[in-house]
């Protein structure tokens, strides 16, 4: 290999360095018309009076835009079940309800405060167990129930595993809310350019976009084009569209470009965040370490609109019973309309939930049996060829086991545990957690996966320039370097001779979401064929080919058994967890971390350690200080000081990444994704290593000093008694 496995380094690191990329909020222009939304401030109301008339008296006003103005009044992902601007009712504090359009962001944000709106406040449900119960007051009228949906997956007979089992454990975990925190809050501009209406902004998947937003506006999706500027981060943040279609509209509307840049209170408030769980376990496992039945129940609060609630619950609900082969397994999952801010995707979709009980589960019950946490995992982790709980034998390349064990080397060379008597301050203990996770690579459950990408050869003799074209977001994850490094190898050229046009939805085939760990596989095969096949049409006047890339099909799960085949690919990781708990302030300070992943083939591996060690700064955000809280459906912690993200004195110096290679049979070189990865088990060895320092469990996310300091106490109060 020539290119790939190369750690090339990213060709705009330089004008991102210095400020010179333009993001989206740069974009903005004089003379373009400046829009302000009038959010809703209720969590569950009736629209009595809407009055725009000050706000259209003020100096600078343009107009005043509300649900009227829109052709088609809804938008989603997977169920358009969301308003772009509130008709009748609000069903969250983030909703929109009217859009200003003003000559300057001062005319348009005083006279947002001149839209008057009355409201008849109704009863607000925001607890998602209530939410399921008969008689619950409805999020949205004529929906039935509350449930968005129920996924049942049934393997063996619970009732008889349990029964059987010599040791059983139970435990009930709680997950929060987690904000994506992408470094560039939302923006965006609109603009006519000859007949197209051109919306330029930030997202993950460019022809999705345009499809919601020709939808709205009763268009011809030709008659839209969406571009991407830089992309400051997304993390599944940017799957639902948030500026995008209010851009849309208001030049639609007044025929002028238009801008909106939101705050980073209005981007928290306004869009949608990590599900939040309530998992109720029960495991149970024979005296020889044989893990035999695994009963979950795990109830999600989607919030108030869709988004892609349904999709993430069969995730958690598929991987419940972890990365193990279990003979009888019942897991029933929910998720559920409330009056909070909507859940959506968010790095590691659901996994990280789901897997959070699953080890810690596993973790109780190696303690019970008196075994040591790895050699249980050992002992029931997915080998090729088992099958997992929907029936199916799961995808070629199941490398868990070997993750595992070199997981458990690099942890004994680098991580140690400590008496508790061994600290200078006695008050200080020291532990070591371990956890392992699955996590899908791809579109699941049916869903039409695909990647399509175009390469075209200029030159006489050899090849002087290659352009691949292809529809695929860079959110900072470094798809562009990947798929021209791709590109180059496969057409033995420097990685120079290959541009890449990628961020136009006129001008780039689409290559599907940057999402679900799936760009380099997906988009990388897509790249790799293409180039192959204009390679043998190289030299002549149409070196040109277009390939769509489709890897082996998923299937829906059957309603009441569960029974399908849901994804073409897994990924595989194991952690180690080196921490340090103040048993007086519950204050958790993570010293080291070991985290191994097989990512098929890495295609620049300095990529994917960056990949593995940013993710890791958000797991021990998620696992330790993120807590977004809400009281009756606000959100309290609107800013980043209250809501508390990790600082480099959180992150431990020393961070090993350990790749392991090999080869994925559907991949460009062997490649798969691990973007999401690391995300998965975190938590849980996090969990793990509290324990072995102190004794004590900890089930609710974030570990707070305060939870943990309660844990500690109740161990204490235990001994006591």
């Amino acid at each position: 290999m020539r290119i790939v496995g190369q750690s090339i380094s990213r060709p705009d690191a330089l004008d991102k360095g210095t400020g010179a990329a333009k993001y989206p909020a740069d974009l903005v222009k004089p003379q373009m018309a400046h829009l302000k939304v009038v959010f809703a401030q209720r969590a569950h109301a009736r629209i009595g009076l809407l009055d725009t008339s000050a706000a259209l008296a003020h100096p600078g006003v343009i107009t005043v835009l509300t649900a009227q103005d829109v052709p088609y009044n809804r938008y989603g992902l997977v169920r358009d079940d969301q308003p772009v601007l509130c008709d009748r009712i609000v069903r969250y504090f983030g909703d929109r309800v009217a859009l200003v359009a003003a000559e300057t962001r001062e005319a348009a944000e005083a006279a947002a405060q001149l839209v008057r709106v009355e409201y008849e406040d109704l009863p607000v449900v925001t607890d998602a167990r209530a939410a399921m119960t008969p008689g619950s007051i409805l999020v949205h009228e004529g929906h039935g129930s509350n449930v968005l949906e129920h996924v049942r997956i049934r393997k063996g007979d619970i009732a008889a595993g349990l029964a059987a089992a010599d040791v059983v454990v139970e435990a009930t975990f709680e997950t929060s809310w987690q904000e994506h925190a992408y470094l560039q809050p939302d923006a965006g501009i609109a603009y006519y350019e000859g007949e197209a209406l051109v919306v330029e902004t930030a997202g993950q998947w460019l022809h999705e976009d345009r499809r919601q937003l020709a939808k709205m506006l009763d268009l011809d999706e030709a008659q839209v084009v969406v571009r991407y500027a830089k992309i400051g981060g997304a993390f599944g943040g940017r799957e639902d569209l948030s500026v995008a279609p209010l851009l849309a509209l208001a030049t639609w509307k007044i025929q002028r470009s238009t801008a909106l840049v939101w705050s980073r209170e209005e981007s928290i408030v306004a869009h949608h965040k990590r599900h939040p769980y309530l998992i109720c376990a029960k495991w149970g496992a024979m005296h020889d370490g044989r893990i035999v039945a695994a009963q979950t129940e795990l109830v999600s609060d989607g919030g108030a609109y869709a988004s892609t609630s349904a999709e993430v619950l069969k995730g958690s609900t598929l991987f419940a019973s972890g990365c193990y082969n279990i003979e009888h397994v019942a897991s029933d999952g929910y998720t559920v309309y409330t009056n909070n801010v909507p859940s959506g995707a968010f790095r590691g979709f659901g996994s990280p939930q789901a897997q959070f009980a699953a080890e810690s589960m596993v973790a109780r019950l190696a303690y019970a049996l008196d075994l040591d946490p790895a050699e249980l995992r050992r002992r029931n982790m997915y080998r090729e060829g088992d099958f997992e709980p929907t029936g199916q034998t799961l995808p070629a390349g199941v490398a868990a086991l070997p993750v595992l064990e070199r997981c458990v080397e690099e942890a004994r060379a680098h991580l140690r545990s400590a008496p508790p008597d061994s600290h200078p301050k006695p008050h200080v203990r020291r532990g070591v957690g371990i956890a392992s996770g699955i996590k899908n690579v791809g579109y699941s459950f049916g869903f039409p996966e695909q990647a399509t990408a175009t390469v075209e050869l200029h030159g006489t003799r050899e090849i002087e320039r290659a352009t691949l074209r292809i529809g695929a977001a860079d959110v900072g994850q470094g798809a562009h370097v990947v798929l021209r490094q791709i590109c180059a190898e496969a057409l033995g050229v420097a990685f120079e001779t290959v541009e890449i046009v990628a961020e136009d939805s006129a001008l780039s085939p689409d290559a599907g979401s940057a999402s679900a760990s799936r760009m380099t596989l997906m988009g990388g095969r897509a790249v790799k064929d293409a180039a192959e096949e204009a390679l043998q049409k190289f030299p002549g006047q149409d070196a040109k080919a277009t390939v769509q890339f489709r890897p082996p099909a998923t299937t829906p799960l059957d309603p009441l058994t569960g029974a399908g085949r849901p994804n073409y690919c897994y990924g595989y990781v194991s952690q180690a967890v080196e921490v340090e708990v103040d048993t007086r302030t519950g204050l958790v300070q993570i010293l080291k971390i070991v985290s191994v992943h097989d990512v098929g083939r890495a295609i620049n591996k300095q990529q994917v350690e960056g990949q593995i060690e940013g993710c890791l700064a958000q797991a021990v955000g998620y696992a330790l200080t993120e807590h977004l809280q809400c009281r009756d459906g606000k959100i309290l912690t609107p800013y980043f000081s209250t809501y508390l993200l990790p600082t480099t004195l959180d992150m431990p110096t020393d961070v090993y990444p350990i790749i392991l290679e090999s080869a994925d049979p559907h991949g460009p070189y062997g490649a798969r994704g691990v973007a999401e990865m690391p995300l998965v088990p975190f938590a849980a060895a996090v969990a793990s290593a509290i324990h072995a320092a102190t004794g004590a469990w900890v089930t609710q996310l974030p570990m707070t000093p305060e939870r943990v300091l309660n844990a500690i106490d109740a161990v204490r109060k235990t001994a006591l008694a």
